[in-house]
């Protein structure tokens, strides 16, 4: 009886596992469009032209690395992507920082979309932690 409970309560966990991985993956691609809508909404001169491709190309590569990290060969390659949707979101922060900084977009919006790259860093580095120990 106690190997079947403890088979049981593995199964449960996997089965929240998958959820949550889900859940930040559907998390991520929310963002990403978010960031896409935004990246629409800036003016469209030089300046603001480079700043929102190196946004746009981080903010996105943020879900589709969780993504990929999600279907990893190895606990290695797990953490090996998770690190590099850390850079991403941490590059994320630093180009909506320049944004709002240099006044070239809405400030309300940016200031969510920072907010949102804060907690997504903080989740991956977190997974990237615990999957070290």
């Amino acid at each position: 009886m106690v190997i079947s409970d403890l088979k049981k309560l593995e199964s449960r966990k996997a089965k929240v596992e998958e959820r949550v991985d889900k859940d930040l993956e559907q998390r991520t691609k929310r963002f990403a469009l978010s960031v896409i809508e935004f990246v629409a909404s800036l003016p469209q001169d030089r300046t603001a032209d480079v700043v929102a491709g190196q946004l746009l190309r981080s903010a996105t590569s943020i879900g589709a690395n969780y993504r990929e990290a999600n279907r990893a060969v190895s606990r290695a390659d797990f953490a090996n992507k998770v690190g590099t949707v850390q850079k991403e979101a941490a590059e994320t922060q630093y180009w909506i920082e320049l944004i709002v900084e240099s006044r070239i977009g809405d400030h309300s919006v940016a200031s969510n979309l920072h907010k949102e790259s804060s907690e997504l860093l903080a989740i991956f580095t977190t997974i990237g932690r615990k999957i070290k120990e």
